[in-house]
């Protein structure tokens, strides 16, 4: 492995209030080729993974009482295989389930329109935007659903940008496919190009916590889909107890949760219940770490907003992610990181010859803020070991889109054929699910853990308390 600095790194340890000096050291190395795309997710990808090992190797030497810091060491095909861990995720040799047919993009009357429909709430309302009635799954002679066919006839009709808002006011989920000129004169892409790539403040006071090691940390998880459930992956791998909290009324994909719920356990409550409210309570009482993958203020009502938190909390350490972020006029909107790869000019910008608009060769900004979150909340609980108080991070994977797409990340170069097998970076385990093949974590240091303590169980289904 190469010892150098990348300015991704670099870039990504500046924003998380890190000690500069600490990159130097940080070892690069691992196959040519990886990721390969017209805008640098390599080194985002390296850079993301690089700044969270460093913060956990900081905060274990911290808690071990000082002392130079555990080499990290970041090999690219090991971030390759993780940044697309759900597609090597198998159950029992079943590959796991990724995009449904409706989520993808469409042809509309001046453009490109991409649409999101995983879940069956989102299919539905989207169907009902259109006015396409989820009958008659026939299909054609060329394959296409009956369903398909319809709404492709009803987005063919109607400008992108109309289709977006139509299907936006039914609660649906779909984004005009835009170039990176049209979405920096939008006001949600400039709101999201004034903003730093992500945030991390005291906002109130609170007790010092000393912890005698990163497994004392108790992690409360909101979070869903894949960005924040990748954080709490990662500190669960850590050591941290993690417990991922999900609402009974809303739907979860186990091939989802069995990708991203390693290390971690699995429980609902429904906060507008009184008994689950209270549980809710006295899991906080104990928390260390609460993570929030809803829209902003989305949760206030149950008082979850991080002044509410704080106030029964203080010293918490509180990690925010959206898509679109908290400012601008999509601030309050539900959005998926193919979405907004479509709508701030990724999607053109990786097209094919076709014109057709393309993707990332992972889902990075999902992956990349995932492990950005990861990193800011233990550089907070670093932090609140000497300062102490109560510490919000707040991402969104529109900034982590804007800062790959800036101009500020620079090409390493290594580009070409991918010349690596995945092999090398994948393991296997018995499960509640059935036997598992998955991607290893590539956050790794001198020390530090190869594996997770424990497999994915079945959503939803452990007890609500802490280990």
């Amino acid at each position: 492995m190469i010892k150098r600095a990348t300015d991704a790194t670099d870039q990504a340890w500046a924003a998380l209030g890190g000690d500069p000096a600490l990159t130097s050291g940080i070892a690069y190395g691992g196959p040519v080729g990886t990721l390969t795309a017209a805008l640098p997710v390599r080194e985002l990808a390296r850079a993301t993974v690089a700044v969270c090992a460093l913060a956990a190797a900081e905060l274990r030497t911290a808690c071990d009482g000082g002392g130079p810091l555990p080499a990290v060491r970041v090999d690219d095909g090991a971030v390759a295989t993780a940044f697309t861990s759900e597609r090597h995720l198998r159950v029992d040799g079943r590959a796991a389930s990724t995009f449904a047919p409706l989520s993808r993009f469409w042809r509309s009357a001046d453009g490109w329109v991409r649409t999101h429909a995983n879940y069956p709430h989102h299919r539905t309302r989207l169907l009902a935007a259109l006015d396409v009635p989820d009958v008659g799954e026939g299909a054609d002679a060329s394959g296409t659903s009956n369903v398909e066919a319809r709404v492709a006839a009803a987005l063919a009709e109607l400008p992108a940008e109309r289709a977006e808002e139509k299907i936006f006011a039914a609660g649906g989920l779909a984004v005009a496919v835009r170039t990176p000129q049209e979405w920096a004169a939008h006001p949600q892409g400039a709101a999201a190009a004034r903003r730093p790539l992500l945030s991390v403040e005291r906002i109130a006071g609170g007790p010092v916590r000393i912890l005698s090691g990163i497994d004392g940390l108790r992690v409360l998880d909101l979070t869903r889909v894949i960005a924040g459930p990748v954080a709490g992956r990662t500190l669960a791998l850590l050591g941290a107890d993690v417990l991922r909290i999900d609402s009974p009324r809303l739907p979860e994909s186990q091939d989802a949760h069995a990708d991203t719920g390693f290390g971690k356990r699995s429980t609902t409550l429904d906060l507008a219940r009184t008994a689950d409210r209270a549980t809710f309570e006295a899991l906080l009482a104990d928390a260390d770490v609460v993570l929030s993958g809803y829209r902003p203020g989305a949760l206030d009502r149950y008082g979850l907003s991080p002044e509410a938190l704080a106030e029964r909390r203080p010293g918490l350490v509180i990690g925010q992610l959206s898509a679109w972020g908290a400012d601008g006029p999509w601030g309050g909107r539900r959005g998926f990181d193919s979405l907004v790869q479509a709508a701030c000019g990724i999607a053109v910008t990786e097209a094919g010859p076709d014109g057709r608009p393309g993707a990332l060769p992972a889902q990075a900004l999902d992956h990349g803020t995932g492990y950005l979150l990861a990193a800011a909340v233990l550089r907070a609980v670093t932090e609140q070991r000497t300062v102490g108080g109560t510490h919000v991070t707040r991402l969104a994977l529109a900034r982590t889109a804007a800062w790959l797409t800036g101009g500020t990340i620079t090409r390493d170069g290594g580009g070409g054929t991918p010349a690596y097998a995945a092999g090398e970076w994948l393991s296997e385990r018995d499960s509640p699910l059935g036997r598992l093949r998955y991607a290893l974590s590539p956050v790794s240091f001198d020390g530090g853990p190869r594996d997770w303590a424990r497999p994915p169980g079945r959503w939803g289904t452990d007890a609500p308390r802490w280990s």
